[in-house]
Formats: structure tokens, sequence, C-alpha cells
């Protein structure tokens, strides 16, 4: 597998300049008895986090298809000229399947898209679908709700804090949901909530969790690419919530749980479409019933009682049994946004741009 980072794209892109002007790409188009695949991620592979989780999905390509694929991974691209150009290239150089994963990548793929017809572009937190761009997506929501509850049970203060990246449906209707699940507890429960306006902002990451500490909240909960929120809230004395990944190495044992995202459904469910002839757009958005979000095992120092009753609550949300998103729900100002009876429409959640009521905190 080639692994490159934005500094050495530039000379992987003067070699496919080369290929493609000495007559590579047509014997390239011709060699397809191995499938070739492109990968952009948006940060460097970590530890821990969205784009380690990401790697794990290409990891299971590597192993599913051996030397019968041929992948090229370039990290750490965030800029969307730069994706642009990234993506440009890498269907120039012949791979039949090319996967962006970040939602910044959306527009560059779009635009590159069209231009290659036979190459199959799969997008993660994409919302625009086109002839040869599918996207995928996890129900996050689902798993904060989760986590949420677990917050709610555990809590003293009743007050939890979110860190979110930015204020964008992917991450607003999560931090809802974090709280929706803690008041399914404890109906008092509030949130403060603090955007960093970047995915990766360790330093950002600390100060909001500082605050949030001191705002007395005694359970965070941060969306972000780093584990900075959980060994703040952990050296701090409070609970945690991990994002991506299972985070609890870094929580001073303080981790309640994480919401952890497992891509490799995805990753080789389409590479292996490619493969047979038979892919073709898709919009997939799977959550706990899928096991695209799966809950890390709760902290030993929750009540057994309480753990059995998470457990039931993962179950219940994944034979849609129990719905984050069940009304009645007000907004911030109190307007009824969700009646009695009802449950807020797919287009409403992956389109929230409000707060829940006891949400604490701006949105712009």
């Amino acid at each position: 597998m080639n692994d490159l980072t934005r500094r050495g794209f530039l000379k992987y892109s003067g070699a496919i300049g080369a290929a493609i002007g000495a007559g590579g790409l047509s014997t390239i188009a011709r060699a397809q008895e191995v499938l070739k695949i492109g990968v952009v991620y948006v940060s460097p592979v970590a530890e821990i986090g969205w784009t380690k989780q990401h790697s794990l999905g290409v990891d299971a390509i590597k192993s599913q298809f051996g030397d019968k694929v041929a992948l090229t991974v370039i990290d750490n691209i965030f800029m969307p000229q730069d994706a642009e150009r990234i993506f440009r290239e890498l269907a120039s150089a012949g791979n039949q399947l090319i996967f962006g994963t970040s939602f910044s990548h959306g527009t560059p793929m779009q635009k590159v898209a069209p231009r290659f017809p036979k190459i199959a572009f799969e997008h993660c937190s994409g919302i625009v679908h086109l002839a040869n761009l599918g996207t995928f997506e996890a129900k996050y929501y689902e798993g904060t709700f989760v986590a949420g509850a677990a917050g709610g049970y555990m809590s003293k203060s009743g007050k939890i804090g979110f860190i979110g990246g930015f204020p964008i449906p992917d991450i607003v209707g999560p931090a809802n949901a974090l709280l929706l699940g803690a008041q399914s507890a404890n109906p008092n429960a509030t949130c403060n909530a603090i955007f960093l306006n970047s995915w990766f902002d360790p330093g950002k990451e600390k100060e909001a969790a500082k605050t949030l500490l001191s705002q007395g909240c005694d359970v965070i909960c941060s969306m972000t690419d780093t584990a900075t929120g959980v060994q703040v809230a952990g050296e701090g004395g409070a609970w945690s919530i991990g994002y991506a990944s299972d985070m609890a190495k870094f929580g001073s044992g303080k981790q309640l749980t994480s919401f952890v995202l497992d891509w490799t459904s995805d990753y080789v469910g389409a590479a292996k479409a490619v493969a047979a002839g038979s892919w073709k757009p898709e919009v997939r958005w799977d959550g706990l019933a899928a096991g695209v979000v799966k809950m890390a095992p709760y902290n030993d120092g929750m009540p057994a009682d309480t753990k059995a009753k998470l457990k039931q609550l993962e179950a219940d949300i994944g034979s849609g049994k129990v719905h984050p998103y069940a009304g009645e729900l007000k907004d911030q100002d109190g307007k009824v946004k969700v009646a009695a009876g009802s449950v807020l429409t797919d287009d409403g959640i992956r389109g929230m741009n409000w707060f829940v009521k006891g949400m604490i905190g701006k949105l712009s």
C-alpha cells in the first residue's frame, strides 16, 4: 500500500503526469486484473480518531483482496483546492474506485467525478449523489443518544459538555441527541456546547474542555479528531465520552464509553462491487443495527443495572423501538419542532441546524 502525505504528493503528481504523457494511462487501463483504489484522508492517521477508523476500512480491503488490489493512500488533505487536484490525479492514474473521507471533500469530488464517468467515487459524509458518486454516512446520533444516557445516569451536576468541530448538521444533530439521551435518564439535564471551527486543534480543544469543567460540566463529549477532550476531562475528575475510536486509554479511567465508527462494510462492499462490475451509486446511512456505529465497553465504575439499561437502549434503538428524535421536541426558544407522537424525518435529521431546549450555546 502506497501512503503519501501532502508533501509527497508533488512528487507523486509529477510521476503520474509523466506516465500519462508517455502513454502510461492506456497501459494502466488494460491491466485491470488488479483493482486500483485511491483513498484521500482529511488528516494524518493517528492512533485513534476519525481517520484511524477509515484506515481500518482500507486495511480490511487489503485483507480481503491481498495482491489483487493496489492502494494509493494520501493523507492530510483538507483544503478543497488540494483535494480537487488530488482526486483528478488519482482518476487520471487509472484508479477504478476513489474514496473521499470528509465533508470538505464533497465539492471537489462533485467537480471531478463527472469528468471520469467510468470511475466509481465514494464520499463519506457526502450529501450530493451523481451517476458515479455514492455516499456513506453513520447515524452518529444513535451513538450519542446512548452515550448521553450514560452521562445522564452518572452525572451529579446534570450538566453535560459538548465540543464540536464545526456547527454543521452532522455535528449539531449528534449534540442534540447527546442531551436528549441524558434527559431520558435525567429530565433536568442541560448541555453546554462549544464549537472549535476546526477538526484538529488540540490547543483550542484543551481550552474548550477546561471551560466546560469550569462551568460545572462533569461529563464531556468531544466530536473532533483528537482524544484531548477525553484526556482533559479525566485529568479534571470528570466523566468523558469518546468519538470514532475507543479512547478509554486516554481518559484516566473516567471514559464512560465511546461511540465507535466501523466503516469496514462500506469500504469492502464498495471494492467488491467494483471488482464484480456491479457497483452503482448508493446512499448508505447506517447505525447501531448495521454495526457501523458501535458502543465501546461501558466503564467498570458504572452500576450493573445502569449498564443493563444502556445495553437494552442500544437494542431498542437498533430495532426501531426507540427513536432518539421522538417528539415532543422544542428548540432553544421553546418552539415545537417535532410534535408529540411524531419523529423527526430523515431529511430533518440530516439538515438539523437548530438546538433542542436545554442546549446552551450558539450555532453562529
